[in-house]
């Protein structure tokens, strides 16, 4: 009896193992994190902070997260807004802790260029996104930070953007673009339930961070913003982002890791990352984007059931010699598109670079890319598929796809410098991408070999 009760715990031990190579395969989305109530919480307005849209509260915050540090090790706190607007200057998170928004919470970001202090760069980037240099530090920040949670009852955070879009677009600014929300260097992080209205670049941006949920989430920008990202994973593992809603100028999401020689030397990939059940929209930018600057690497990605509807593109990889770094293994499926302009765009020459100091001969790999289960509507153009000159994409594997074709082009489908395989394709796509047999393209099954490997 004690053999066999041996055998069946070790059964159950294999099981358990299995069911989390499966997870690992399926997706860090299937992860389910238990959110433990702070014991301790304070309200902002205990520091001063006045609610009436006119008030700068930056102090309050500040001082309010401050004092919020004596909890850390005694379960952690909560820093509670309640329903009004407060307008506020840059401030820091600290470990441990749950930034809540009441319904009819606004968390205002400060027009005063002053309220958001000059940092440096990040290192995988060596410059701001819009100019070498410095670059402004975003309105909500944390820094090697453990266990955050930023939540709230569709609570709102509003950058009141505009200012740095009429900045950029008059070339008057003197240092780089904040965004709403940055984590760096940071692990276990929650967002969830809120709002993010008109960022003044990017909404939400981890970077160099893990174990990061984003979920329930509204992202809005004009459509005719300059470069306001929504979702930006830069450098970053095992992250989930679901049932969400994206509307922006550029990019809804985009999956980054550094930028050219910068993001080369600091070698740290964005992997493990599950995208799924969510809304995206952008006029004049790509729903779904992969790079350009994805230096550091970009793999084991799995992307399903996308909604993507009145988009230039639907999905976009882009890299460029000078770029190195690769992207591969990743798996989209069960998209829907509607009034897209290009389904799909694969480019190797998206040549924006940081600076000269890079090495034109640092060539991308891209490889073993599969898109399946895709329907769309009113789309003008499949697919362009334009590889690097002696670095071809290859892998690119295309499975039980059908496009409704809206343009008098004569060709839906382009492409250079690519290889892949194809089938169940309509309307049919280049003969580059049928080369290949089956055996060239990337599977959910294959997650669960790289996770025992």
């Amino acid at each position: 009896m004690k053999r066999l009760a041996i055998l069946i715990l070790l059964l159950v031990l294999v099981d358990a193992d299995n069911n989390s190579i499966r997870n690992g395969a399926e997706g860090y989305c299937n992860y389910k994190r238990s959110l433990n109530p702070r014991p301790h919480s304070v309200t902002i307005t205990e520091f001063g902070a006045v609610g009436d849209g006119k008030t700068l509260n930056t102090v309050a915050f500040q001082n309010a997260v401050f004092y919020l540090r004596s909890f850390a090790d005694k379960g952690g706190a909560q820093l509670y807004v309640p329903k009004g607007k407060w307008l506020t200057g840059s401030f820091n998170l600290i470990s441990h802790l749950t930034l809540f928004l009441e319904k009819d919470a606004i968390i205002v970001g400060s027009q005063d260029s002053s309220q958001w202090p000059i940092v440096e760069p990040l290192p995988s980037y060596g410059q701001g996104q819009d100019l070498p240099g410095q670059r402004h530090r975003s309105l909500i920040n944390g820094y090697n930070l453990t266990d955050v949670v930023i939540t709230g009852d569709n609570g709102t955070i509003d950058g009141q953007g505009l200012i740095w879009w009429e900045w950029l677009n008059s070339q008057t600014l003197n240092y780089s673009r904040p965004h709403i929300l940055e984590l760096v260097s940071s692990i276990d992080i929650v967002v969830s339930n809120l709002t993010f209205l008109n960022s003044p670049a990017w909404s939400i941006h981890p970077v160099y961070c893990s174990k990061v949920e984003i979920q329930n989430i509204i992202i809005h920008a004009s459509f005719d913003s300059p470069f306001t990202n929504g979702i930006v994973p830069d450098s970053c593992s095992n992250l989930c982002i679901k049932d969400s809603s994206i509307e922006v100028g550029h990019d809804a999401i985009a999956i980054k890791s550094g930028w050219d020689n910068y993001g080369i030397t600091f070698s740290t990939p964005s992997t493990d990352i599950h995208i799924r059940k969510v809304h995206l929209q952008t006029p004049l930018g790509s729903a779904l984007a992969f790079g350009s600057e994805m230096s550091g690497g970009i793999s084991l990605v799995y992307v399903e059931h996308l909604y993507i509807g009145n988009s230039l593109t639907g999905i976009n990889f882009k890299t460029a010699p000078g770029r190195g770094g690769f992207i591969k293994n990743i798996v989209i499926s069960s998209l829907e598109m509607e009034n897209v302009h290009n389904a799909f765009w694969f480019t190797g020459n998206s040549s924006r670079h940081p600076d000269e100091q890079y090495d034109p001969d640092a060539l991308p790999v891209i490889q073993q890319i599969t898109l399946k289960n895709v329907v769309g509507t009113n789309i003008f153009t499949a697919g362009f598929f334009s590889g690097i000159e002696n670095d071809p994409f290859t892998g690119i594997c295309l499975s039980n796809i059908t496009l409704s074709i809206t343009s008098d082009l004569p060709f839906s489908w382009s492409c250079s410098n690519v290889s892949g395989y194809s089938e169940l394709v309509f309307p049919s796509p280049c003969s580059d991408l049928t080369s290949n047999s089956s055996l060239f393209c990337f599977s959910l099954e294959d997650f669960s070999t790289l996770s025992e490997a």
